[in-house]
């Protein structure tokens, strides 16, 4: 009978540096420059090294998704919380810095692992921004139409958000400007001017 195979430890430097050194491959030159071999080049390690701590390419990928997701989840969780909780929601779906997440949807087209996991973390995301947008606005007395309910708005301002990044990476802002107006303008309404 053959010993289990030995792994690295999850809080080990190596690791961490493996870690960022994928994500800063797949955000300066996208996923497919990734692999085991040029990910060991960039953190100057062995290419057993790598695999030492991450058992396959799917591993290491999950691994930087699961740790930027968890501190996403965390973010996202106290930005709701604020005083003007739909402002918060424009702003996080609003504004660019989402590129290792549209790298991660581009490889869960490949890869069945990653469209799971990234399938189950959107889910329970989604499920965390609901559980604050309908606190917060409960508690700050916002009043909305109803049928206006904290999950319509947060399926529109996601929807919303991510359209006007995709195009504004691809170079089209046609219409950006009066739809922006449109959202400032319904924040106005139902939370008054920015705190910020």
């Amino acid at each position: 009978m053959t010993a289990p195979r030995r792994m690295g430890t999850e809080n080990s430097k190596t690791r961490q540096v493996l870690l960022d050194v994928t994500e800063r491959l797949m955000l300066r030159e996208g996923y497919a420059a990734v692999g085991i071999r040029r990910v060991a080049r960039e953190a100057e390690v062995a290419p057993a090294l790598v695999l030492y701590y991450f058992r396959t390419l799917d591993d290491l990928f999950l691994a930087v998704l699961r740790r930027r997701g968890d501190e996403e989840l965390e973010r996202v969780t106290r930005q709701l919380d604020g005083p003007q909780p739909l402002r918060a929601l424009w702003r996080l779906t609003s504004h660019p810095g989402n590129a290792l997440t549209t790298e991660f949807t581009a490889l869960a087209n490949h890869r069945k692992a990653i469209r799971a996991e990234l399938a189950d973390r959107a889910v329970r995301y989604r499920e965390a921004q609901l559980e604050a947008l309908t606190r917060r606005l409960a508690e700050t007395g916002t009043s909305l139409p109803p049928e206006a309910t904290p999950a319509v708005l947060l399926m529109l301002t996601n929807a919303l958000g991510r359209i006007l990044m995709m195009e504004n990476t691809m170079g089209m802002t046609a219409h950006h400007d009066e739809a922006r107006a449109f959202v400032e303008s319904f924040l106005e309404r139902y939370e008054g001017a920015a705190e910020d």
